[in-house]
């Protein structure tokens, strides 16, 4: 009867551990995942540099640090200088840093280092953050406390870390306050997506949203999305979208389940639902590649015991059941509480910290600790309620102006030509001709006085440059251009409705005064009309 009484009682601290716990095969997947899209993300931020981050781009530091308090000042590293030879070094130091996450060497000092430079980063210009940066934010954070060099690294190979994991214990299942708390955020970043949609007042997600579903209005604007629409139909896509609601809200909780009951098939199924989900959603929404990958690295804490078998990564292979016996060492199950408070409770007292004060932002906060003035907002913000309704309209932008040789260009695309119409083949999205970080520059048009003449300004100064007028080509010089907003309405049946424009700023290059009427003609050329 005693026996019996422990072996449950085993049994049940078993599940609990894999219910939160990890093991070094699906942290070390976790690295290399989380390692190549921060190399790419960065790689790709060196052409944003002159742009947003430069002191010769929209946002010099002159404008930004008189906006800021002390500690901003102080943590924002890429604050220091806005020269690009400096802000080029910085960023070639975190492309490095992320290298070093990939192979496993020094993963210590390149986690912390990674997560203090994005962080900086970020700041530098919050104008530009984006879902994508919360993602990385908090997985790089995370990661500053997880074994990352205990096996398919490096360090691990060269036997330079007390991580390293033998054969034996390499997929056994540890827990630290790391794994406890990344398993609790996605499952709440997922619920908080979830509920967002569920509790819609207009009911975008519901069966029965009006006049047509969120999937409907989502799955328009690419290839395979209009593919995907011919296949499934107006009726296929109707009833599909409320069970996104249900997937988000629901499949971290069973992932935990099926960890507890020691199910592989019911991990692995909940890993693979919403990583199909994030690859549907790259493939048929723009500017959503890189933010689909980042979520599903997330999944990879959750992957079970034998993940590196089951992948065909190392030798040997699963019962179908996760490995609920005895842990490696780091874990609570394999430490009296004491080692394991001394082994593991400063990491739990900085991340029960900045729980805590993601808490106290998104509860307590006072409105003044919310702006963009202090580190907060960057620092503590925790809400992943995005696509929460259906998409009423797509826009684009165009920007026609004037050049000195009297031609008309349009600034946005850098095209000779203007059009009005919808671009992409009828499967448009924001910011069609400027993807990636430039989807932000069309919502800062309320800025005015020196922010605004300095964001207006740059795409005068960039025109110029590009076309050569600095060598010559005074004929191409950019003399005034007007920036409009298009939309179109979502209809049914891959439907659109006729172009409506608004003009969003009129701005004239020569000028240091550019904040006139809408509508207003310029130059004997009517900006607001397609008409020469």
């Amino acid at each position: 009867m005693k026996t019996a009484k422990g072996a449950s009682s085993q049994s049940f601290s078993s599940g609990w551990r894999a219910t939160f716990g990890s093991n070094h095969e699906a942290v070390a997947l976790y690295r290399i995942t989380l390692g190549i899209l921060l190399f790419l993300e960065l790689a790709l931020r060196f052409q944003y540099l002159h742009s947003f981050f430069s002191d010769e781009g929209t946002l010099p530091l002159q404008l930004l640090l008189p906006k800021t308090d002390p500690l901003y000042q102080m943590i924002c590293i890429h604050c220091y200088s806005g020269s690009m030879v400096y802000l080029q070094t910085l960023l070639s130091i975190q492309v490095l840093l992320a290298a070093m996450l990939i192979v496993g060497y020094k993963t210590r000092v390149a986690s912390i280092g990674s997560w203090i430079l994005y962080f900086s980063l970020t700041l530098r210009n919050t104008w530009l953050s984006f879902i994508l940066d919360r993602y990385f934010h908090y997985l790089l954070f995370y990661s500053m406390f997880l074994p990352l060099d205990a096996i398919w690294a490096m360090d691990a190979k060269k036997g330079k870390t007390k991580n390293k994991a033998s054969n034996n214990n390499s997929s056994k299942t540890f827990v630290t306050p790391a794994t406890i708390a990344l398993k609790l955020l996605i499952t709440w970043i997922y619920w908080d997506a979830g509920y967002g949609k569920y509790s819609d007042t207009l009911q975008g997600w519901s069966f029965n949203a009006q006049p047509l579903p969120a999937l409907d209005t989502y799955v328009r604007h690419t290839v395979v999305a209009r593919y995907m629409y011919g296949i499934l139909g107006p009726t296929g896509l109707r009833y599909m979208t409320p069970t996104v609601v249900y997937a988000e809200m629901f499949t971290a909780p069973v992932a935990l389940l099926g960890s507890f009951w020691g199910s592989k098939a019911i991990v692995y199924g909940a890993v693979a639902l919403m990583c199909s989900m994030h690859i549907g959603i790259a493939m048929t929404v723009r500017n959503t590649v890189l933010l689909s990958s980042v979520a599903c690295v997330a999944w990879c804490i959750f992957l079970p015991e034998g993940v590196g078998a089951d992948l065909a990564f190392t030798r040997g292979g699963g019962d179908g059941r996760v490995n609920n016996g005895k842990s490696s060492h780091g874990s609570i199950g394999s430490q009296s509480g004491k080692s394991f408070v001394k082994k593991h409770g400063f990491s739990a007292v900085i991340i029960g910290v900045f729980i805590c004060g993601s808490v106290w932002f998104e509860s307590l906060s006072a409105e003044c600790n919310q702006s963009m003035e202090h580190v907060w907002s960057t620092l503590l913000h925790c809400r992943w309620n995005v696509f929460v309704g259906a998409e009423e309209y797509v826009t684009w932008e165009i920007a026609p102006g004037r050049l000195l040789d009297g031609s008309i260009v349009d600034v946005w695309s850098k095209s000779d030509q203007v059009s009005w119409e919808m671009p992409g083949a009828g499967v448009p999205c924001t910011s069609t001709a400027r993807a990636g970080r430039w989807r932000s520059f069309p919502y800062l048009a309320e800025l005015d006085g020196e922010d605004g003449e300095a964001l207006w300004s740059y795409l005068c100064r960039q025109w110029d440059e590009e076309n050569g007028v600095n060598d010559g080509n005074d004929g191409k010089k950019l003399l005034r251009f007007n920036f409009f907003m298009l939309q179109a309405d979502v209809l049914p049946n891959m439907g659109f409705s006729a172009t409506r424009k608004r003009l969003i700023h009129s701005h004239d290059c020569l000028s240091d005064s550019n904040f006139v009427k809408e509508n207003e003609k310029i130059g004997g050329y009517d900006f607001s009309s397609e008409e020469l």
